[in-house]
């Protein structure tokens, strides 16, 4: 395992899907349970251990990176690279990273939400030299199947991707960790002058340099539309609440154990302090 300090965010879309006809609307920053989507993803990669964020803007750049630098966490690095291409696919975003990353990095999309045991999970199991991607087995779970991006997989190795696989046991969850090679397979893969990340995962998975990692039970969730933004809302606050439940229940146990402790305490012989006897 080979520690992964720095992260890329593809944000250089308009998520038109979702905005639908409010010119004014920032997808990084549509409010989920009050707090701004991308926050999400800053907080899991700080709890990960990410030091640098590198966001690949494009759409109304100039508001995204106002918007973004407001929410920056206390000792995260950032930096903002500009797709002018942004128009194209995310292929073209991902390689506007290229020469800005030094070494491998967490790729990851700036409208995803996901538990934070899915980037621990990948960071830990990541193998140098090759495409990591978090996959999810869970089919029955996946919120909109149809649009999802399909992985045939063999173990651990990636055999096809594709939206529009119809055998597949796995779906891309948006989470990746890449070695520098993605740049080179990327530049590859381009035809007239764009590409998707697709594109590359595929060229790099012909060559068995692609492998997913299973992200067992974890829940996750891409918003493109407010279907899918409602569906997030409903499924984090059941999480939270699940959370707030388990944290009680910790907290009483803990309480308990502490009386318990302490009646014990109380009905031990009591011995002098050597430090007080010696004063």
């Amino acid at each position: 395992m080979t520690a992964i300090f720095e992260a890329v965010i593809l944000m250089a879309g308009q998520g038109s899907r979702l905005r639908e006809s409010d010119k004014t609307f920032l997808k990084p920053f549509v409010p989920v349970l009050g707090r701004p989507l991308i926050s999400y993803t800053l907080d899991a990669l700080m709890r990960a251990g990410i030091k640098t964020v590198n966001f690949v803007v494009g759409y109304e750049s100039g508001r995204m990176i106002a918007q973004a630098n407001r929410l920056i966490p206390s000792g995260l690095s950032v930096s903002f690279i500009e797709n002018r291409d942004w128009q194209k696919q995310n292929g073209i975003s991902l390689l506007a990273a290229a020469g800005h990353v030094g070494k491998s990095f967490l790729l990851t999309m700036s409208d995803h939400l996901f538990d934070q045991s899915i980037v621990d999970l990948l960071l830990h199991n990541a193998v140098p030299n090759q495409l990591n991607l978090a996959l999810d087995r869970k089919l029955d779970s996946i919120f909109d199947v149809d649009d999802a991006m399909k992985v045939q997989t063999q173990a651990d190795r990636i055999l096809k991707i594709g939206k529009d696989l119809t055998v597949y046991d796995g779906i891309d969850t948006g989470l990746f960790v890449c070695s520098l090679d993605i740049f080179d397979y990327l530049e590859r893969v381009k035809r007239d002058g764009d590409c998707s990340l697709a594109d590359g995962v595929r060229l790099m998975a012909s060559e068995d340099k692609a492998r997913a990692v299973d992200i067992g039970d974890a829940w996750w969730q891409d918003i493109d539309t407010i279907a899918m933004l409602q569906c997030a809302e409903t499924q984090l606050r059941s999480r939270l609440a699940r959370h707030d439940i388990a944290s009680a229940n910790a907290g009483s146990g803990r309480g308990n154990r502490a009386g318990n402790q302490a009646r014990a305490r109380d009905n031990r012989p009591q011995v002098q302090d050597p430090v007080s006897q010696a004063e």
